[in-house]
């Protein structure tokens, strides 16, 4: 096996990394009324254009899906024209970058809904811990309603648009948010899961809707622009399931068929087992998945380096240190010091902790 590192280029579907550090996708509430993408969006990402590829944060591809505040779309002509803006400023930097599509399903509230409608899921089950900020501050979460058989084709084609309304926007591919406790997570997982028809029950069904979403979004977009992401092992948002591994190890292997970019997972963390997560073994998706894998969760350049040199990934995904380093690759091929992340800024606010984080040479960076 070939031994690569973070420096070291890869091919992702249609396109080839100059590095295997991926910028993570990470909500920060900072899009204008209307999910529209400001200038300052389009600042921080551009910032950060050496990462080998950009996932943006999660942006939602309906008015049903979604459910945060201050966070993006791409279902509106204003939301395309302000990631049109974004991406601009990304490929001016020499970036590349991949928009997340989202829907929420159940974690979402009347209040973002039209009609003040109920959010939508796989089954009516209420999330039983956490509660969800509104125009109006927190609320307790409500019993979404299941949808019905007949309406997951909209489903999907919610998906399709906003796909094509990402490509159009000049976006260079999508990655389908599977993770986290949204709608796809929801379907995939028996613990939100308790549908009695062809998208329940058996492992098989419950994958059913994920594998119909990349098909379609494949065949909107072409398999080399298109990736997945995936946590197998958490428990946020109230998220279980009886059997993880059977489960993900037969998504995995029935998505290979589609040839994507790649898979994005979020590996087992300490934190995901003591809330009643059960550690997956990345080693295990690996094997069950053919082609280009991303690794996320905490990663620092030891552990990356450590895991790209066993061949346990091809890339690695960073969050919080691209949040506070937008020039990461070059922080860590110099073995340079690394700003400390501002947690009281990642949510929302101005352009202080968002765009404001030094680059090398500009001031003295500190050590977290």
């Amino acid at each position: 096996m070939t031994a690569h590192d973070l420096f070291t280029p890869v091919r992702l579907g249609a396109f080839s990394l100059r590095n295997r550090m991926v910028m993570a996708p990470m909500t920060r509430m900072r899009a204008a009324p209307g999910g529209v993408p400001t200038a300052d969006m389009a600042r921080y990402y551009a910032q950060r254009a050496s990462a080998g590829l950009i996932v943006t944060e999660a942006t939602s591809i309906s008015v049903q899906g979604s459910g945060c505040l201050n966070a993006p779309g791409i279902h509106t002509d204003a939301q395309r024209a302000g990631w049109r803006q974004v991406v601009k400023e990304v490929h001016e930097a020499g970036g590349l970058f991949f928009l997340q599509l989202w829907h929420m399903g159940r974690i979402s509230h009347p209040s973002f809904q039209a009609g003040g409608a109920l959010p939508v899921a796989p089954s009516a089950i209420a999330p039983r811990s956490g509660r969800i900020l509104t125009v109006t501050g927190m609320q307790d979460y409500v019993a979404p309603r299941a949808l019905d058989r007949k309406e997951l084709p909209h489903i999907v084609a919610q998906y399709v648009a906003a796909a094509h309304c990402a490509l159009s926007a000049g976006c260079d591919g999508v990655e389908i948010h599977n993770a986290n406790g949204y709608l796809l997570d929801q379907f995939l997982r028996d613990g939100t899961n308790h549908r009695s028809d062809e998208y329940g029950g058996s492992i098989a069904n419950r994958c059913r809707l994920t594998i119909e979403v990349a098909e379609a979004v494949t065949q909107a977009c072409g398999a080399g622009r298109v990736g997945i992401r995936f946590s197998p092992s958490s428990s946020f948002n109230d998220m279980s399931d009886t059997t993880p591994l059977p489960t993900f190890r037969h998504v995995l292997r029935e998505l290979n068929q589609l040839r994507l970019a790649y898979v994005h997972v979020i590996t087992a963390s300490d934190e995901d087992v003591r809330h009643g997560g059960v550690a997956v073994p990345l080693v295990t998706l690996r094997r069950a998945h053919h082609g280009p894998m991303i690794a996320a969760n905490g990663f620092d350049r030891a552990s990356a380096t450590r895991l790209l040199a066993e061949g346990g990934a091809d890339a690695v995904a960073f969050g919080r240190l691209f949040l506070a380093n937008p020039d990461l690759p070059e922080r860590f091929r110099a073995d340079a010091p690394l700003n400390a992340p501002d947690e009281s800024t990642f949510y929302g606010g101005t352009s202080a902790g968002y765009t404001d984080y030094p680059s090398l040479g500009t001031q003295p960076a500190t050590q977290p």
